[in-house]
């Protein structure tokens, strides 16, 4: 009785009219007006059940709420949009345990993995390393950037437009995608460092259009909507292919073993997930020395950290070039993957979905990142009856995330440094 009378039923009532009224205004006119030709037919018994089953909802879960269990349950969300987590200096991680297992679990996966399993991961590796270079810009830095993707379709048709024009493989594009990204990131920064926040946003989205748009009408050198054809990687000069080209050698008659067509997807898989190990290595080294610092500190509170000398020009460029190169270096893989590229692959959901896996992941979170960038590539392709739906789901996640883990699922982590024996705190 005590836990009974604590409860609040007018709150409650208040919560679940509002939801209703709510449920009212998105699925009226969805679900409440069906077009029968030129007229419209209303179907108000089905919009009262939606609407009355989330009102029931809602006042079941605000009186759930207000019982001592989820009001203890709730205090777990409080303050989880503090910044950055401090760990004892004496803390080990769990990951030392996880990660070596993980490791070995990839290295035999594609032994056991179907084609399209295997296509799958490539494909969520690919966007792991999209995740982790917006993560330097967005999460490290604090930069708003809506036209990610721009740097993507730059390494994807280097890598087209390289063997078309200049007869350069897989290998020789790799490196120079991401110079070539990290150099369109030092251009696309460079004139917008004062400006903050939506405003920064709208030039990149600006950016992005502008490279799609490119890529679209130049008919004569990117073949606009047709697109290009991407060459197969080769290893060592063999080819991955039934029959290679003329004075090619093919990777199975070299090694006097059947044609198989998964050859190529392994190999991508490997080299892919090197990329992103070396990538993953890299990020945790910036993290920790004094540009990550800088990254940080400059997210925080930009006019403190001018005021006390830090150079923002520099480290804002050097945010936006590590953030693109990245971006350049999955635009190669992803070319590889498809073996083909047209502009309809660079769209602005494709930075809205890269936006979502930071945010979600959490904001400088690597681990969030990688396992965010998983969760929103692999599972709708697993899960394809609900690939409609996909856009609905992202803006569910991305309120929700807001409302109770703004600083996204796994919060970034430091270990705290002990002081030296001798040295006063």
């Amino acid at each position: 009785m005590p836990a009974a009378s604590s409860l609040n039923l007018r709150h409650a009532l208040l919560d679940s009219l509002f939801a209703g009224l709510i449920a009212l205004v998105v699925f009226g006119p969805i679900v409440g007006v069906v077009l029968d030709g030129y007229r419209f037919n209303l179907q108000p018994v089905r919009v009262a059940w939606i609407v009355g089953t989330v009102m029931c909802g809602r006042l079941l879960l605000s009186l759930l709420l207000q019982t001592a269990p989820a009001r203890i349950w709730m205090q777990r969300f409080e303050g989880s949009g503090a910044g950055v987590h401090v760990l004892a200096p004496e803390h080990r991680s769990r990951l030392r345990w996880i990660v070596p297992l993980v490791l070995l679990a990839a290295l035999v996966f594609p032994f056991f993995a179907s084609k399209y399993l295997l296509t799958v991961v490539i494909l969520g590796l690919i966007y792991v390393l999209l995740g982790l270079g917006l993560n330097i810009v967005v999460g490290l830095a604090g930069l708003l950037d809506l036209g990610y993707v721009a740097f993507y379709a730059i390494g994807a048709y280097g890598l087209a437009l390289g063997y078309e024009y200049l007869g350069l493989g897989f290998w020789s594009v790799l490196p120079l995608a991401a110079l070539l990204a990290a150099l369109a990131g030092a251009l696309l920064g460079f004139p917008v460092l004062r400006m903050h926040g939506d405003y920064l946003a709208i030039v990149t989205l600006g950016f992005g259009e502008i490279i799609r748009l490119v890529l679209n009408n130049w008919l004569s050198f990117t073949g606009g909507p047709n697109g290009m054809p991407v060459p197969a990687p080769t290893l060592l000069g063999l080819e991955f292919g039934r029959r290679a080209k003329e004075g090619g050698v093919p990777i199975h008659e070299f090694l006097g073993i059947p044609y198989d067509p998964n050859l190529k997807f392994v190999f991508i898989y490997a080299v892919l997930l090197l990329t992103v190990l070396l990538v993953l290595h890299v990020k945790g080294r910036l993290t920790r020395m004094p540009i990550g610092r800088a990254w940080e500190a400059l997210r925080e509170d930009e006019i403190a950290c001018r005021a006390l000398g830090l150079n923002h020009v520099l480290v804002k460029l050097s945010a936006f070039m590590l953030g693109a190169s990245t971006a350049g270096l999955a635009g190669v893989f992803f070319a590889s993957y498809q073996g083909f590229v047209n502009p309809s692959s660079f769209t602005f959901f494709e930075s809205a979905l890269i936006l979502a896996i930071v945010v979600l992941g959490g904001m400088g979170s690597t681990l969030g990142v990688v396992l965010a960038a998983f969760v929103l590539t692999v599972a709708p392709e697993l899960l394809r009856t609900f690939a409609d739906y996909r856009v609905l789901l992202f803006g569910m996640l991305m309120v929700l995330m807001m409302i109770w883990r703004p600083r996204g699922l796994i919060r970034i982590s430091r270990r705290g440094f002990a002081p030296r024996p001798g040295v006063a705190p």
